[in-house]
């Protein structure tokens, strides 16, 4: 007798449609297979880490591996105060998690250096860790500068009178005339000029006439003035022999001529026929070009590789491939306050005039240092008081090491102590490994200055963590990279 209920599979025929049936039942068999892979993953995994071996009945059991020895933290500190310690992690005042300081990090760099950081290969790939070499090498250094050309002021003669007068003739009437030493520039009429030379024949003739004189004063004072008329002629710049031609003709001349006093091309010319002219006035200007100057500057940095007497090399574009040799002849003593640059002068011989007055030259100075052990200068960290540079050693240690250098040549730096030949240094991303170094000196109680974990100061017991303990942040603006 039917109840009108249904059971079991009569049940799932009516509760669900017959189109579906076919969809639902293998939708309950994956889940089936879904629930029984996670219970044994979960039921694996709650076995540890071990291996499987067969029991004597045959079956197979789980085999527990020793656990990993984890390191052991010694204390946590401020990464960005490494002084500021504590035994608790947690949040560092800046806001940042507290770095732990592990126990075996310390033991391995007991041995080491002060301030010497180890960091994985990893590590040292990915801040990109560039090493060079401390060399011996041949050093020398060149220093460039421009220049420009000009006369030797020693070699320039202004040309005057020494007294007033009218220009009678010009015998060189043309600016860049070359003229020899001895040579006619000007005839010039002068009525002082004139009764100086009558002066001076009155007195030659009254010396004459004395000399033979019983009166012995009269004659030497007429002497006396004879030999000062002809002085006073001679400062005027008249030469002996047109003294001797006005006393050999007996008659004054009315114009006189001066002459060039070296050998020079005529710069200036001032003065033309008939013009009224006085001693101030600049008649001619010659100069000799047979030695030229080189006035060039150099920067401040370059001063200690300039000497006196040092040779130098020089080059016009005018004259590609040809070099000139000189020296250097003067050093300014005081540098210029807009462009920081210091003028020196080179002194160079010019025989065949081949160098022109305000042309373009360019210098070289050569300093020859030697054979000097030397560095690249990125590797070096200056703080001003200090210069560091980073030593690589085995198993990926970095020791800081103080040094002392020399000058700086072609991007290498002379180094005088400090460092050995072979010695292996840190070129690139030093200044994150310095932060790293400081971080463990700091951490360890040594604080966080060069001069102390570069391994040039005395080192000192690491101080108990204390929680809350703050103090200064190590300065790191004064390293230049």
């Amino acid at each position: 007798m039917s109840t009108g209920k249904t059971h079991g599979p009569d049940m799932l025929k009516h509760a669900v449609p017959r189109k579906r049936r076919g969809f639902l039942v293998p939708l309950l068999f994956f889940a089936l297979g879904v629930l029984s892979a996670f219970a044994y993953s979960h039921w694996y995994a709650g076995r540890g880490p071990g291996e499987m071996k067969m029991s004597s009945s045959g079956t197979s059991e789980q085999v527990s591996a020793p656990a990993k020895k984890e390191p052991k933290i010694l204390y946590y500190v401020d990464p960005m105060n490494p002084s500021n310690k504590t035994d608790k992690p947690g949040k560092a005042p800046c806001g940042m998690d507290m770095v732990p300081v592990y126990e075996e990090e310390q033991k391995a760099g007991g041995d080491l250096p002060p301030g010497t950081v180890r960091i994985s290969p990893e590590k040292q790939q990915m801040i990109g860790v560039k090493l060079g070499e401390a060399a011996e090498m041949e050093i020398s250094k060149t220093i460039h500068a421009v220049g420009l050309a000009a006369y030797d002021e020693t070699r320039v003669a202004h040309v005057h009178t020494k007294f007033p007068g009218w220009v009678d003739k010009v015998y060189v009437d043309f600016v860049g005339k070359l003229v020899k030493k001895g040579q006619p520039l000007l005839s010039i009429y002068s009525p002082d000029l004139v009764s100086t030379q009558q002066e001076l024949l009155i007195a030659k003739k009254s010396r004459d006439i004395l000399k033979g004189s019983e009166f012995g004063d009269i004659g030497a004072k007429s002497g006396s003035l004879y030999n000062a008329t002809r002085e006073r002629l001679k400062y005027w710049d008249i030469s002996d022999s047109q003294i001797n031609q006005v006393e050999r003709l007996g008659t004054p001349l009315k114009s006189l001529t001066l002459y060039s006093a070296l050998d020079g091309f005529v710069v200036t010319r001032n003065v033309f026929a008939g013009q009224q002219v006085s001693p101030e006035a600049d008649l001619f200007v010659i100069a000799d070009l047979s030695d030229i100057w080189i006035m060039a500057e150099v920067y401040e940095y370059e001063i200690p590789a300039v000497s006196l007497g040092q040779k130098a090399s020089v080059t016009f574009p005018s004259f590609p491939g040809k070099t000139f040799t000189g020296k250097v002849a003067y050093i300014s003593p005081e540098m210029d306050p807009k462009t920081r640059t210091l003028k020196i002068r080179v002194e160079l011989a010019n025989p065949d005039f081949e160098i022109k007055p305000e042309m373009y030259a360019n210098v070289e100075l050569k300093l020859d240092y030697g054979k000097k052990l030397s560095i690249p200068q990125d590797a070096v960290l200056d703080s001003g008081a200090d210069q560091i540079v980073f030593i690589a050693r085995e198993d990926g240690y970095f020791e800081p090491r103080k040094v002392t250098l020399g000058p700086s040549v072609d991007g290498r730096l002379i180094v005088l102590k400090g460092l050995n030949s072979g010695d292996r240094v840190v070129t690139s991303a030093n200044f994150l490994i310095d932060s790293e170094s400081q971080l463990k000196s700091a951490a360890g109680g040594m604080g966080g200055a060069h001069s102390e974990h570069a391994g040039h100061g005395g080192s000192q017991s690491p101080a108990e963590p204390q929680a809350g303990n703050v103090a200064p942040a190590p300065n790191h603006s004064g390293h230049t990279q």
